[in-house]
């Protein structure tokens, strides 16, 4: 599986997955039933009032969900950080290849090459570029520096996250500054330790132990690596969570 090194507002360094050829079918298939499920309901209110509707008022609808057909992907991917809906619910997302949000100009550029993708080139052109290149893009990311990634890691939290016993009330949190932590920043523990599980890493845990230590203002305990000290702050968060 390709993957892309994604460098946080943290300044730390995650790797995701890129999206393959499918999930971007699939995403795509998705936003056209949309819009198809929209032309279907506008039919029909449209011949059950139809003597209330004047030619004029006809063009005008044919004419603003022309717009929207065209520009759905730039309004959605440049309001929604990156997503259609199509990709929200395939959980892919675009990024910047420096790892970065794109700007305006990338999104913009990667949606006006759609015309060299899928239109002069019957769609052919943006699948064999997806189907060949090293990121998974299609020449409109190739020329805005963009690609897709799943913005969830294949291996079930479960299975790389320390889960806490149920401890019950007598339960008493280690490091009760996790309060200071936000669902994002508990998030972004749980990427480390994916990669960590993935990659071996050891740096990236180190720094963002530090990082989570010095937001929390404190030390990592005697006797306890970073790596139990990110489980351990994961522990207590969700405890604190639970209870209130």
């Amino acid at each position: 599986m390709n993957q892309v090194s994604v460098i946080t507002s943290q300044n730390i360094s995650i790797d995701y997955d890129v999206a393959g050829l499918g999930e971007r079918i699939a995403a795509r298939i998705i936003d056209y039933l949309l819009f198809f499920c929209i032309y279907l309901l506008a039919v029909l209110i449209v011949v059950s009032l139809g003597q209330i509707f004047s030619n004029t008022t006809m063009v005008v609808l044919l004419v603003v969900y022309g717009l929207l057909f065209v520009f759905y992907d730039l309004l959605c991917e440049t309001l929604f950080n990156g997503q259609s809906i199509g990709k929200r619910l395939l959980k892919i997302k675009v990024i910047s290849l420096d790892g970065y949000q794109p700007s305006l100009g990338q999104y913009f550029l990667r949606w006006l090459f759609r015309l060299v993708d899928f239109v002069l080139t019957a769609q052919v052109g943006g699948l064999i570029c997806v189907a060949v290149t090293p990121n998974k893009q299609r020449i409109g990311d190739i020329v805005a520096g963009t690609t897709l990634i799943r913005t969830v890691p294949r291996t079930a939290l479960e299975a790389v996250v320390f889960r806490p016993p149920i401890e019950g009330d007598s339960y008493t949190p280690i490091i009760p500054e996790v309060i200071h932590l936000s669902d994002q920043d508990i998030t972004l523990i749980h990427e480390v330790i994916v990669n960590f599980n993935k990659s071996g890493n050891n740096l990236l845990v180190y720094k963002m132990a530090m990082k989570a230590a010095d937001v929390m203002q404190v030390r990592i305990p005697n006797g306890m690596d970073e790596l139990a000290f990110l489980q351990q702050v994961i522990k207590d968060y969700n405890h604190v969570m639970a209870s209130g």
